[in-house]
């Protein structure tokens, strides 16, 4: 075996530039789907671990009739908060937030927003609640910086808000700017408009109400069929769903590039024995079955993917290297669509991945390699000695 692996060897480095070109664009191939992955993966990590510190902490409990797909269930889906999480609420382990549909008119112009009621001094999430601390008679906001770009909103600016009560009765009233915060996560940002808790409850006519209870993931979860519980699988799951979709298309980039390199392969092999028919007769004649002389060939054809691993390798490591530790910097703003995504990507690449690509770059090329080898098992050696065999 380690015979003919020195034959292999020594045969593809004869090639010389076909070698190398196909060994450069195989190591490509290996290296856009390891660092592509790698990008998705971390993509998911940051994106579920910024929705859980963001939005969802522990999990959720629901109103049973809040349905987030249907705004009309929004003024209708308050409820008070069950007797058996009252000790948590108040050790602040459970934060509730109530659910309300507005209008702000910012430079006279209309413009619909999700108004949140949330306890300023709550530590489940990241958003700084703390500037809801008002001691003024003003009503202190909070928006993100999408949010605020998107009203022209500034830090102190007032703005002018309506809304509707419990009642079906219209209000208005003006609205404090107090903060502007950036976040990663546009479910908290896109539309929305955050508000002392205690507020809301008395502008929309619903004291001690609310629609969504972020628990801790210090308390255990309790079965309450009026709140039905939403762990953070659940909750991220659309965002997952998302990013295994966007995996799926760039499987489309690999499968090009593999192409290109794998038809390389097959025509180098197909060509070599075609013109190297003299010497596998007198390997033949000299005693080795056609068995090993394909084995031969197959070797020599798979030795290009162990090269362009090799050769990935050493231009490869270092860009993996210095992505995982400084991340790759967005240089745009995708809050608008939706997409949780921070401004800096830091990949993720596990062995797992590594060694799932490496095999199977390393097996396809040997399947590309053995198809022309075949026809050695019908050469005549007298023939293939003449170069008459194919």
């Amino acid at each position: 075996m380690l015979h003919l692996i020195k034959m292999a060897f020594r045969s593809l480095i004869g090639n010389g530039l076909k070698t190398w070109l196909n060994v450069f664009v195989l190591s490509f191939t290996f290296v856009l789907i390891i660092f592509m992955q790698g990008l998705l993966e971390g993509w998911n990590r940051q994106a579920v671990n910024d929705t859980v510190k963001w939005e969802i902490a522990g999990g959720e409990y629901w109103s049973q009739k809040y349905d987030p797909y249907d705004p009309f269930s929004i003024d209708s889906s308050a409820a008070a908060l069950p007797a058996t999480l009252q000790k948590e609420y108040d050790a602040h382990q459970i934060e509730p937030v109530l659910l309300a549909l507005g209008t702000i008119y910012p430079e006279g112009r209309m413009q619909s927003v999700l108004l949140k009621g949330i306890r300023p001094d709550q530590h489940l999430i990241a958003i700084p609640t703390n500037l809801l601390k008002s001691k003024g008679n003003d009503i202190p906001v909070i928006i993100g910086v999408h949010m605020a770009k998107q009203a022209n909103l500034k830090v102190n600016d007032l703005v002018t808000l309506r809304w509707r009560d419990v009642n079906g009765t219209f209000e208005a009233i003006d609205i404090r700017v107090a903060g502007i915060f950036k976040t990663p996560v546009p479910t908290v940002d896109v539309g929305q408009i955050w508000l002392p808790l205690d507020q809301l409850q008395k502008m929309t006519l619903r004291p001690d109400l609310s629609t969504i209870l972020i628990a801790s993931t210090d308390i255990p979860v309790q079965n309450i069929k009026e709140w039905p519980f939403k762990d953070k699988n659940e909750l991220t799951k659309q965002t997952v769903a998302m990013l295994k979709a966007k995996s799926n298309g760039y499987n489309v980039l690999y499968t090009i590039f593999f192409l290109l390199a794998l038809i390389a392969i097959f025509d180098t092999q197909t060509l070599s024995i075609f013109r190297r028919q003299r010497e596998i007769g007198t390997l033949v004649a000299l005693g080795m079955t056609r068995r090993q002389v394909m084995g031969l060939f197959t070797l020599e054809g798979t030795m290009n993917a162990v090269l362009a691993i090799l050769v990935g390798t050493l231009w490869g490591l270092p860009l993996f290297i210095s992505f995982s530790t400084y991340g790759i910097h967005i240089p745009m703003d995708v809050s608008s669509f939706g997409i949780p995504m921070a401004d800096r990507m830091y990949p993720v690449f596990t062995p797992k991945l590594i060694i799932g690509t490496m095999s199977l770059i390393i097996f396809i090329t040997a399947v590309v390699s053995y198809l022309p080898a075949r026809k050695i098992a019908r050469m005549n050696p007298t023939d293939a000695i003449r170069g008459k065999a194919l």
